[in-house]
Parts: C-alpha cells; structure tokens; sequence
C-alpha cells in the first residue's frame, strides 16, 4: 500500500471521530423506528448529515371505501429503512394494476448539523400530483433516482421533509354523492398523515407549530382543500401550491353518483339503490375496482380533463360546503400559489396533437371545436365569445406558432391560470393574520420531443424544487441549477417565516405579497433581478372568465359525455 492509500485512510480516521449528530431510535406513538443515518459530501466532511426514515405507518392498513383509522402500533423497533408499496393504481397504460391497499406510510428527512441534533425545525410536508389517479412518494425520474426525495430541500433550506402516501382513483374518490359513500377516502388518507407529522415531529427534532403543506397539481389542490377543511384548524400554518387549487374545474366531482354508475356497471354492482349499490362495491375485488375506470386518451368527444372524474367531492362534512365558500378556513394560514406559463400544454397535447408537428397545422376551425367543447355549457353564445377573445391576436400574428401558443394559453388559463388567481385573490380577501403569495414559473421545458417555442409545461417545475439539478447534475446545466437554488430558497424560507424572503437562505430578488389592488406575482425562471416581480398577469382574461363569460346563461340538455360532466362542472373556472 502506498503513502496517498495511506493518507485517505488516516483522514477517514480522523473523520470518524467527528461523527455527525443523529438520532438514532425515535420513540413515535405506535412505537419506536430506526431509520439510516447519510453523510453528505466527501467522507462527511463538515459533519453534516441527514437522518432518514421510510415507511413508518401513519394509519392502519385502509379498507375499501372507508375512512382511514389510527395505527395500533407495533412491539420491538421498527426498521424504517425502504418506501413501501405505493396505493393501488393503474399502470400508465391503464391495462393493469401496481401497488397495495396496504399502502397509508409516510417518509422524513431531517438534516443534522456537526455537533447536536436538531431541534425545532420548520415542516415540510408533500402531497404529490396525478390526477388524483396515480402517482406516489416513489416515483422514478428519468435518472432513476426518486422525484420527491426529500435530501436536497431539507438540507439545502434546514427543513424537515415529509413525503406520504394516499388512496387514489376508486379506493381513494368513488363517492355516490350520499352517507352510503361519502367519498373523499384520500383527503383523509391525507389529512390523517399531516395529523400523525402535528403528534409526532416533535421527536424528529421538528416544529409541530410550523407546518406547511406544499404539492403540485392534483398535490396543489389537495393542499388548497385541506387549508379550507374544517378539520384542519390548528394543523397548518403555512401552505404552497403549484399548479393546482380548490376552485379548478376538475378538483370538485359535482356529479360523483353519475361515475359510480359507471363503475358499478362495469364491475356487476347494483345501479339503482345507493345503499345496495355501495354495498357491493365495497366487497367487489379493489383490483377489477380500480381497472373499472380508465381515462379515454384516443376517440374522445371532450377535452382530456373532462374524464378525470373520481375526485374529491362536497360532502357536507370534510369540505362541506363549494370550495369558494370556505376561504374564511384559511384566514390564517400563509399561502403561495402559483402556475407554469404553459401548464395547459401536456393537456392541449392530447387534445390537439397537431400544436407539437411541426408539419401540421391547427386551423380556425380545430380551434372553435375546441372552444366550443371547453364551454359547452354556454352554449354558442360562450363559444362565440371566446374564440373571439383568443384569437384576437391572430390579426397581427396569424403564424401557425401563435395558433399553437394560443391553445396552449386557451387550456392554461382555464384550467390553471384563472382559478389559480381566483383562489389567491380569495385567500387575501378572507385574511386575517395570513399573507398571500403567487408566482409564474417560466424557465423552459427541457423536453426534446417538444418544439422550441414551449416554455414550462405541467409538472416541469418539480425537479428544481426538488434539488435534482444538484441531486444528478449531469444531467443539467448551470442555468438549472440557480433555478433550482432560487425555489428551494423561497419555499423553505416560506416555510421557516411566512416570508419567502427571509429565511436561511439568500434570495435573487425582494418577492412582495399580493393584494387585489396590487396583483404582484414573481416570475421565476433563471434571470432574477428588480424586473421580476410583475403585476395583473392576463388581468383582461381574468376579467372575461369571472365577469363576462360566467354572466351568459347555461344552457341544458345535450353535450353528455360517456360519464358526463354534469352542467355545473363545466370546463371553465
């Protein structure tokens, strides 16, 4: 052995006398876990670390289509050492099933410094996306690393992370509209781990007086309906959510007794009888349960979201009453929402293939049709309405690239964009001690299959928000990595004061508070400086969905899709 072998393993020597603080067995109140212990950098130099502890249960094995229930708790030490199972859901071919009904465990970071373990740390907890279908805390990237690993942000922003699992599609939001199936099974599955994280934190060295709930799409309008449940009062103290809010037109299932038609159809189940009906369900095999509901992605006659149908539900108990009625619930709550500037793109893809060949062209006429199926419930006269407002602008630039941004701006705006800024100005007129935040996300996508004119598509936010430029950086550039850096300072200082600019970690550029006569929001991609923070984004559309558009009559009668969208969920904010 020569003298550098030598050398390293004197280091090492040194190194493993100043071993880093960790924590070792926690006592929780099902019993005690033991989790693993990872050094950061080369060798732990510096002493840092994070302690990490996957799958620790936060209610018991779930049965279908009830409530979720406290865990008993276990004898001897709990091994929290590897995610478990994700909820049972479709494959993304939606052919098959993956994951277990015994699904309801959740995962913590928790960063250590050198010398003692940490103490009173601000929470972070994630509810990820999916369609309220699928999805899960484990979900693979391209670089075959875990998407919601926790590592970065908790360490980079001195947070404790917390991921979890619950219930999706049938098992997680079938509902007959009545008490035989109240639905709303995943809120809870929801509800019940942030509830656990409020016990417990505490003996991970965390603040149960300072959590905040932060997720994206589906994830960002559950956080939004668990801010204005009832049942959440003094469980959060702080919330962001990205890419989608309770007053989406897809987060409310207006009509849940017409999908569970559907479903008992095609599974054998009793139509006629809501009592008789939910009984059978109940008993039917969760898997057949779960394939009985698929999202139609050729032959369709409505925009895709149109089929996204098993979601939470008003059911006069956990959200009791329309979403926009229950602001007040949040009057205390610091809240951050926000879009990508082409969020409608992933979705505007399916329903307008021809917007990413470069070779086809989408025409005045593709554009009506879609118009008219997004607001169907106007009628003509909304169609009319519409198409003429977004097509305004083709009398100065009628190229095919404006034709195609303006789908991908038609689908944003009323999906995401529009009741994004409804919900923001909602929480900042209910607000008592609350400040109020949103943001454009705008750093383009790096998907190559996509023509260059895209900028953020749906979801495109989520590796920089979870460190990945830093996590695999060979596959990012440097750009990706300042943006990435930015979020992570404004979430987790957010988190740490209610301020996404003060905090530990240093920021690009002041970031105010939105007020209604203000209409601040902050556009992030990687240029940050003084031209950042803007105001009124689309403030005209705004105008026209809230005013114009929602004071033409609806119309009834046809325009059913195969499971409808009943007439007071149309497609519009």
């Amino acid at each position: 052995m020569g003298r550098p072998e030598l050398a390293v393993l004197g280091l090492a020597c040194c190194l493993a006398g100043v071993s880093a603080a960790k924590l070792g067995v926690v006592h929780t109140e099902g019993g005690f876990v033991e989790g693993v212990n990872k050094k950061l950098g080369l060798l732990g130099i510096g002493g840092r670390s994070v302690d990490v502890f996957k799958g620790i249960p936060f209610a018991a094995p779930p049965q279908a289509l009830e409530n979720p229930q406290r865990h008993p708790g276990w004898q001897g030490t709990l091994k929290a050492t590897d995610f478990k199972q994700r909820c049972l859901q479709v494959t993304d071919t939606q052919e098959d099933t993956e994951g277990s009904e015994d699904c309801l465990y959740l995962n913590i970071w928790v960063p250590q410094g050198r010398k003692e373990v940490s103490q009173n740390l601000p929470v972070m907890i994630w509810i990820y996306g999916g369609g309220f279908l699928m999805g899960s805390t484990q979900e693979l990237n391209v670089f075959n690393n875990y998407e919601f690993e926790g590592e970065e942000i908790a360490t980079r922003g001195s947070v404790i992370v917390v991921t979890f699992n619950y219930r999706l599609g049938p098992l997680g939001f079938l509902s007959t509209g009545d008490a035989h199936l109240p639905g709303n099974y995943g809120l809870r599955d929801q509800h019940m781990a942030i509830a656990w994280v409020k016990r417990n934190i505490a003996a991970f060295g965390g603040d149960p007086n300072n959590i905040s709930i932060v997720g994206e799409s589906a994830g960002g309008a559950s956080v939004s309906l668990q801010t204005l449940s009832p049942y959440s009062k003094g469980l959060i103290r702080r919330a962001i959510s990205e890419s989608g809010v309770a007053l989406a037109p897809w987060a409310i299932q207006k009509d849940p007794l017409s999908w569970a038609k559907g479903i008992a159809k095609e599974v054998g189940c009793p139509l006629d009888d809501t009592a008789r009906m939910a009984k059978c369900l109940k008993v039917t095999d969760p898997r057949a349960l779960t394939l009985a509901y698929k999202i139609p992605l050729v032959g369709k006659e409505y925009p895709i979201v149109h089929y996204v149908g098993l979601v939470p539900v008003i059911d006069g108990d956990f959200i009791p009453d329309d979403p926009i009625n229950l602001f007040a619930n949040a009057a205390d709550i610091d809240y951050i929402a926000g879009t990508n500037n082409m969020d409608g793109h992933l979705f505007a893809s399916v329903d307008l293939p021809a917007i990413n060949i470069d070779n086809k062209i989408v025409t005045r006429e593709d554009f009506f049709k879609l118009v008219s199926k997004l607001t169907f419930a106007k009628g003509p006269r909304g169609a009319n309405a519409t198409f003429d407002l977004y097509t305004a602008s083709w009398a100065q630039d009628s190229s095919q690239e404006a034709k195609k941004k303006t789908v991908v701006d038609l689908e944003t705006d009323v999906f995401f964009l529009m009741p994004t800024k409804m919900a923001v100005a909602q929480h900042r007129a209910s607000a008592k001690s609350a400040r109020t935040y949103t943001y454009l996300f705008s750093h383009p996508t790096r998907n190559p299959f996509y023509p260059s004119w895209v900028g953020a598509d749906h979801t495109d936010e989520l590796p920089y928000v979870f460190g990945k430029p830093f996590a695999t950086p060979l596959g990012y550039r440097p750009q990706d990595r300042t943006v990435s850096r930015t979020m992570i300072a404004y979430w987790t200082n957010f988190a740490r004061t209610g301020d996404p600019n003060k905090g530990h970690s240093a920021v690009p550029t002041q970031w105010d508070p939105y007020t209604q006569e203000n209409g601040n929001y902050l556009e992030i991609n990687k240029k940050m400086d003084g031209q950042s923070l803007k105001q009124h984004l689309r403030s005209s559309y705004l105008q026209y969905w809230t005013q114009t558009y929602q004071a033409l009559p609806t119309v009834t009668g046809d325009g059913a899709a195969p499971l409808p969208p009943s007439d007071d969920s149309e497609a519009v904010p």
